[in-house]
């Protein structure tokens, strides 16, 4: 069984396809399922944020499991196969595993460095786990890339290589509205984008910060954990709420637009005093997007979604090369010693199944010779068995711990093979697994 990933990404594809593309609630849960449950593939976990839908598999077929996975991802988008296919990659193996840490430890991300990918593959991951669609395979392997992109974050300055999406575009606002500071901001959303925005905000001395969500719990939490002042409202309250900001961030999971031009013209005076327009500026970070892009055509409005963010992006780029440079040894260190240890941990059914082989051979030697002189005595025939047992495993001390070790350089699959081969050894019993489970347990 080999990891696959499959997906497409701001690097991949443009924002209005991603838009197509995302998948949250009721849909992620049944492409999620429906991957599981499909063809070649055992194990499936799926990432889906505003720049990025892959798709996490274990499969037992290269070909086949990448046919399901970018039909059902066609299927489940509604975006025809042959135009999905064009801008979907694949990586498989050692490739997929340097993806899922490189992706993990934001050297992948829209803005280099921004942290906030590691919360959604933690999301994802916990969903796999909830819903039973991952097994150990995804489940180390998830791991241990939440684990390499806290390495990344706290031994490099990558975070300083790259603002979060929210930071930049915070920056991208400023040039429209001048400093944060005093500003009357308005977040839309109480999710963890919405949370980082709203945090921002605060950090950077907004007059006042307003949260609206459809969940006004959640918004009265999020409020009272801001340092500035700010408060909740209800999602009814918005149109009066858009009437008063100055700054508005909205990222929700809505499927259809929140904030439109109508709503801005609804709360406007009425009649032409002649004065100029009031600006304010709108940065949508929601797929599908909040923010109807009539609202550029409000007067004193302004509006940025994840496409104007690309040449934030590209700026982020050219800050901080030697922390992107470290980031990327941590991830091929990581790597080397993930796919070392997977093939280590491949070979133990192998040198399990071998000494169960050589203890049924004893087994079988000393019940023929039981048979053979029924009146040994019963002390001669404990050290017989003993010396006998110790010769075995003296035997097979040497070549397993050597199998173990060549198993973990690149191509050492072909020793375990040659075992299997001279030994007549099947490593796929129940028993034989099962003990390979327990051995390796007892050593982690």
């Amino acid at each position: 069984m080999s990891v696959l990933v499959v997906g497409l990404s701001h690097r991949s594809a443009p924002v209005a396809l991603l838009e197509r593309a995302a998948v949250s609630g009721d849909d992620l849960l049944k492409l999620l399922h429906s991957v599981r449950d499909c063809g070649h593939v055992s194990e499936a976990a799926i990432v889906s944020t505003c720049n990025r839908v892959e798709v996490f598999a274990v499969v037992d077929r290269f070909h086949g499991g990448v046919t399901s996975v970018s039909e059902l991802l066609a299927l489940h988008s509604g975006i025809p196969l042959d135009e999905l296919s064009r801008h979907l990659y694949v990586h498989y193996e050692e490739r997929a595993v340097q993806h899922v840490f490189a992706v993990a430890s934001g050297l992948d991300s829209m803005v280099v460095g921004e942290g906030q990918i590691l919360g959604q593959i933690r999301t994802a991951f916990k969903l796999a786990q909830d819903e039973h669609t991952i097994g150990r395979d995804l489940h180390d392997l998830l791991q241990r890339a939440l684990r390499v992109g806290k390495r990344a974050h706290h031994e490099t300055g990558i975070d300083q290589a790259g603002a979060s999406l929210v930071s930049v575009g915070l920056e991208v606002a400023g040039k429209h509205l001048g400093p944060v500071e005093g500003k009357r901001a308005l977040v839309v959303g109480a999710g963890s984008m919405s949370s980082l925005a709203a945090a921002t905000l605060s950090r950077a001395g907004a007059g006042e910060v307003v949260i609206a969500n459809r969940t006004f719990d959640n918004a009265v939490r999020l409020a009272a954990s801001l340092e500035s002042p700010a408060r909740a409202i209800r999602m009814d309250e918005l149109t009066a709420a858009l009437a008063e900001a100055d700054l508005i961030v909205s990222c929700t999971g809505a499927t259809g637009r929140v904030i439109t031009a109508d709503m801005l013209t609804a709360g406007a005076p009425a009649g032409d005093t002649g004065a100029p327009a009031r600006r304010r500026f709108f940065l949508d970070l929601a797929l599908p997007h909040d923010v109807d892009p009539a609202v550029r055509e409000v007067p004193g409005a302004a509006l940025a979604g994840l496409d104007d963010l690309r040449v934030a992006q590209e700026a982020a780029r050219a800050v901080g090369p030697e922390a992107v440079e470290e980031v990327k040894r941590i991830v091929c260190d990581e790597v080397s010693a993930y796919l070392s240890a997977a093939r280590a941990a491949a070979v133990a059914p192998t040198v399990v199944a071998l000494r169960s082989k050589a203890a049924e051979v004893v087994d079988a030697e000393l019940s023929r010779l039981a048979g053979r002189l029924p009146d040994i005595d019963e002390r001669a025939y404990k050290e017989i068995a003993q010396t006998v047992r110790r010769v075995a495993d003296k035997l097979l001390h040497a070549p397993t711990v050597r199998v173990k070790e060549l198993a973990a350089a690149p191509g050492g699959d072909a020793y375990a093979d040659a075992l299997r081969e001279l030994f007549g050894l099947d490593p796929s019993r129940p028993e034989a697994v099962a003990r390979a489970d327990n051995i390796e347990g007892s050593q982690t």
